[in-house]
């Protein structure tokens, strides 16, 4: 499925936008309904968020889940939807994505670029992100 130029696996129920699960067992993922709830949205605007590439999820054990790391206290990781965006425009695929955003950078404040990001560090992320293009 393509979405905004994007290649998207496509969840067979609702078009969900699901990337290939990349993340080791040390992530954290929760269940979409719990995404949702921690959010303070309801199910329908998680599933909007998804396909406007502002989140991204991933489908084990035939469960649709959700990085941990992506939900702050306030609503998705602050800086995180401009981070999909830019690697979205450099040609990332969601999967390559989450492969990038939970890869070690020791060059990083906080380790991984999500971590960076989790720590108001987005700035930094995003400049490496736009790099990636060139």
């Amino acid at each position: 499925m393509v979405s905004g130029g994007r290649l998207w696996h496509a969840d067979t129920v609702g078009a969900i936008p699901i990337a290939d699960d990349v993340l080791g067992p040390e992530v954290g993922v929760i269940g979409f309904d719990d995404a949702a709830a921690k959010l303070g949205i309801s199910t329908g605007k998680l599933r909007q968020l998804l396909r406007d590439g502002q989140l991204i999820a991933v489908k084990r054990d035939g469960e649709i889940l959700i990085p941990a790391d992506f939900i702050g206290d306030n609503g998705p990781v602050k800086g995180l939807a401009g981070t999909l965006t830019v690697l979205a425009d450099a040609g990332f695929t969601p999967t390559e994505m989450l492969r990038w955003l939970f890869a070690a950078d020791d060059s990083l404040p906080g380790v991984t670029p999500i971590n960076a990001l989790r720590t108001n560090h987005g700035t930094e992320v995003k400049r490496r992100a736009q790099a990636l293009a060139f």
